[in-house]
């Protein structure tokens, strides 16, 4: 294995995700990445091979036919571990199983520059589509038509729609990403929990009620479309090193919207600085001021938002055609820190938000007394951001003797 040299890994160059073929090893079976579950099947049963963290590779379909190359050159005993199952029994009874895993430095090597010369694929179509200006799409909510840069199109469904897939910068292969969810739409599948309705009426009510006019953190048919995953994803690290890696990932960012523009962040100290900066709006001398409680607060955001929505300015009250013209007079005549009598917002109605799944909700924190020592229990109640998971590190589990016992059981 050591007269091989450092192993290549050209070939053209990426197409997008799940267009690779996936050829085996040892004979001219293949199958589409999609079925690669199959492939590993085949390779098990009837080559009695396992490939250890596949899901840790960045391209499988490079990886099959550098090893299916190597594999003519040398025998596989070379370059595999041997487990012999039924050590213990008859001879007649032993099996001989083979396990290609990066302990080989040559495999090792082969997964680290497949990861490198990913993720430069990668970044590169990421640059591309911040780049792009012809990008044209329907929006798959109100059918409004959007041209020019893709960001325009994702600010307006999490705006307008209260559905948000993440930040633009954050996402790659973002019309592959779209296609995907409009053919769940189109199949009058729920983009949450992936139910099948009857039609479309009843597919709307129930994405509305449920507020599952998100995707969901756990389905991990996206993970291809957030560059995070190419960044983070090494098969050569340790568990122990994975278990830091990965445990603070949020697999699908909940982005905050501003209450005046389209910009997006995902912690609080971005969004309330981004509205301070760009609009003159300090949403914590507010709340310092006026001593607000968490619950005040949410009124105070649901109100502004509904009368920014109604084109309506909070603070005068003055109603105008257009929400750009609402934002002008706000600026012009400095109404941006002007708030009507408490009575006004302060209502029962403004505890439900403007915006389904509104994130800017989830950002607001108690006033200052309350984190100090003398808390006050009276009405606050704890909120949970909905969409935010946690990536625990991979499970360390032996892939060949779980198929192995599935096998056994069934012979």
């Amino acid at each position: 294995a050591d007269g091989a040299g450092a192993p290549s890994v050209q070939g053209p160059s990426l197409q997008g995700p799940g267009t690779e073929l996936l050829v085996c090893l040892f004979c001219p079976e293949s199958v589409s990445l999609q079925q690669k579950d199959v492939l590993l099947k085949h390779l098990l049963l009837e080559h009695k091979l396992v490939i250890a963290d596949v899901k840790l590779i960045a391209d499988l379909s490079k990886y099959m036919l550098y090893w299916k190359g190597r594999f003519l050159e040398q025998p596989v005993t070379d370059f595999c571990s041997v487990i012999k199952t039924n050590s213990t029994g008859p001879v007649e009874k032993q099996e001989d199983y083979f396990l290609l895993c990066d302990v080989l430095p040559e495999d090792r090597i082969l997964r680290e520059r497949l990861q490198q010369k990913r993720l430069e694929e990668v970044l590169e179509q990421q640059q591309v589509e911040r780049d792009d200006g012809s990008f044209h799409r329907l929006c798959m909510f109100c059918s409004e038509e959007f041209a020019g840069n893709r960001s325009s199109l994702l600010n307006h469904m999490a705006r307008e729609h209260s559905f948000s897939i993440g930040l633009p910068d954050n996402i790659v292969y973002c019309n592959q990403f779209l296609d995907t969810l409009q053919r769940k739409l189109d199949n009058l599948q729920c983009l949450y929990c992936e139910k099948t309705f009857r039609d479309k009426t009843t597919l709307k009510d129930h994405m509305r009620k449920k507020a599952h006019r998100r995707i969901n953190a756990s389905n991990h048919e996206y993970d291809r479309f957030y560059v995070i995953n190419y960044l983070v994803k090494r098969s050569f690290i340790s568990s122990e090193e994975a278990t830091h890696d990965w445990s603070d990932w949020q697999a699908h960012p909940v982005s905050a919207v501003c209450l005046f523009c389209e910009h997006q962040s995902e912690t609080m100290e971005q969004i309330y600085t981004h509205m301070k900066e760009a609009h003159g709006f300090d949403l914590h001398k507010l709340r310092t001021e006026l001593n607000l409680r968490f619950y005040q607060q949410v009124k105070l955001v649901n109100f502004i938002r509904r009368q920014i929505h109604q084109s309506r300015c909070y603070g005068c009250q003055e109603k105008f055609d257009s929400r750009d013209a609402v934002l002008r007079h706000i600026a012009a005549e400095g109404h941006m820190m002007k708030l009507p009598d408490v009575s006004t917002w302060n209502q029962p109605q403004y505890y439900f938000p403007t915006y389904e799944n509104d994130a800017l909700l989830c950002t607001l924190s108690d006033s200052d007394e309350e984190e100090s020592d003398e808390t006050n229990h009276g009405e606050d109640v704890p909120v949970i951001a909905e969409d935010i998971s946690n990536l625990r590190a991979l499970k360390q589990s032996s892939v060949l003797n779980q198929l192995l016992k599935n096998r056994g059981s069934c012979s």
